[in-house]
């Protein structure tokens, strides 16, 4: 399949990232809220990668109005308001439209499908690249890979990602990289977010113990559900998230009193948890926490 025209549906901080290197080799338009978007069109948007600063010009609009033909759609909202974004679109999508879904969480493929139906494909990439939204019209990016499905539609995205200088890996065992994302999101993401500290922050000594009773629970789930996830997934999440100088997501939301993807990180833990008869104490703390959280 080649791809007339990108839309990234949902524009935040990981989809604004994804527009703009994608814009090298493709017909880019992202879509968002008001004020990024109208400062997207201003003045472009100011991308900060490291120590650089890139303006990149972009095409942006707030509402999608048609699908042309031979469209990839970017989902890059935030994993609750999928129902919402899609269902205003659904009425215009068309057979040869493909939805990629850049969200956290678990369940998304399975909600994006039952809204959509079999009018157009659907598929899923687990995203490691880290960004932050500083203002609107301008990120923060870490740029890593992503991980994709190995299936022949995967195969045409990531040539197409590859010549924009995205970093792009097929996997063969999907779901076992879905649950491991999963899982570091469900630890990091809540730690960071009550603390309103950085990734890094929250791989202090102190909180270890915490991490690891959190890391346990999801292990214990994803066996249930028929996951293997390797021994060493403890040891190398642990010397991973000292370098990771960002602030997730979850974070980022509490700061600005927005709703979190909680119910689709830990929530989702928790209700799995229930379905197999697995205590999971820790994960209902945090997931009780950020949820106070969001509402006050």
């Amino acid at each position: 399949m080649t791809f007339n025209k990108i839309f990234v549906l949902g524009a935040g901080a990981i989809g604004s990232i994804y527009g703009a290197l994608l814009s090298k080799k493709f017909d880019v338009v992202l879509f968002g809220e008001k004020r990024h978007i109208e400062k997207i069109k201003q003045r472009g948007l100011e991308v900060y990668i490291g120590r650089k600063k890139r303006v990149i010009k972009l095409k942006a609009k707030e509402k999608i109005q048609k699908i042309p033909p031979k469209t990839l759609i970017l989902l890059s909202t935030k994993a609750h308001q999928t129902e919402k974004a899609l269902k205003e679109i659904k009425g215009k999508l068309r057979k040869d439209t493909l939805i990629l879904i850049l969200q956290n969480g678990l369940g998304n493929k399975a909600l994006v499908k039952k809204i959509v139906g079999k009018k157009t494909r659907v598929e899923r990439a687990i995203v490691y690249t880290a960004s932050e939204f500083l203002e609107p019209g301008k990120i923060r990016s870490w740029p890593k890979k992503t991980l994709f499905p190995k299936n022949e539609i995967s195969k045409e995205i990531k040539r197409a990602f590859q010549s924009c200088g995205l970093e792009v890996e097929l996997s063969k065992n999907f779901k076992k990289e879905v649950w491991e994302k999963l899982i570091i999101n469900s630890v990091l993401g809540p730690l960071a977010a009550l603390f309103k500290i950085r990734n890094n922050q929250a791989a202090d000594n102190r909180l270890k113990k915490v991490r690891e009773m959190l890391i346990e629970e999801c292990l214990r789930v994803a066996e249930a559900e028929g996951v293997k996830i390797e021994k060493n997934f403890k040891r190398d999440f642990e010397r991973k998230i000292s370098k990771y100088t960002n602030y997730p997501s979850m974070c980022q939301d509490i700061i600005k009193g927005q709703k979190t993807e909680i119910d689709f990180l830990n929530g989702k833990i928790i209700e799995l948890a229930k379905k197999h008869g697995i205590d999971v104490p820790a994960n209902e703390i945090v997931y009780s926490l950020i949820r106070f959280l969001q509402k006050n």
